[in-house]
This record gives C-alpha cells, sequence and structure tokens, in this order.
C-alpha cells in the first residue's frame, strides 16, 4: 500500500509561481509512474503532467512551457514547479502513483490563483 502526501498549494497571484511537492511512503518509489493531475468541483479529473520510472515526462498542452514535473527517487518525493500562473489553473492538484494494476492517489492540495 502506497500513502502519497501532498503540499505546497495555497493562494498565488496571476503570474505568481508555486512549487508542489508529494511525499511517497510504502511502496517501491522509482517503480511507480507518477502524475499530477486537477479538478475543479462538477468536473472531471484531468492530467496535468507525468513522469515515468526513467523520467520520461509529458504534459498537459495547457500546462507546457509553464510547469516542469521532477522526482527524486532518494527522497520519495515527486514535484511540481508551476511558473507564469493563470486563474484557469485554479483547482485541487492530486498525486498518483501507478504500477500495472495498482493506481494510488493522495487527499489533493487546493491551488488558487488569484488578485
Amino acid at each position: 500500500q502506497v500513502q502519497l502526501v501532498e503540499s505546497g498549494g495555497g493562494l498565488v497571484q496571476p503570474g505568481g509561481s508555486l512549487r508542489l511537492s508529494c511525499a511517497a511512503s510504502g511502496g517501491t518509489f522509482s517503480r511507480y509512474v507518477m502524475g499530477w493531475y486537477r479538478q475543479a468541483p462538477g468536473k472531471e479529473r484531468e492530467l496535468v503532467a507525468s513522469i515515468t520510472s526513467s523520467s520520461v515526462t509529458n504534459y498537459a498542452d495547457s500546462v507546457k512551457g509553464r510547469f516542469t514535473i521532477s522526482r527524486d527517487n532518494a527522497k520519495n518525493t515527486l514535484y511540481l514547479q508551476m511558473n507564469s500562473l493563470k486563474p484557469d489553473d485554479t483547482d485541487v492538484y492530486y498525486c498518483n502513483a501507478r504500477y500495472f494494476w495498482q493506481n494510488y492517489w493522495g487527499q489533493g492540495t487546493q491551488v488558487t490563483v488569484s488578485s
């Protein structure tokens, strides 16, 4: 069983930056495909970015060039650096870990972009 705990969310002005972290425990972090998803009330959860065990990354078109996903396998931690934030980026952000049939979620962290 893998536990995922997100941190780093908060309120930021448009154009600002935030760095989300996801601390993992209970599994072999390095073998998981890790991802960040986001969800607004009444909408489906959508992929923001993912990173494989070999650090191949994938981004949603809406965040390309602004967000960077990374992982530190020694610290069992996933990151999402978010720059040039826009009001449309306001959502609850969730950390995800996948390995074959195993699929785990964190509890989410709120990101609000507003002046």
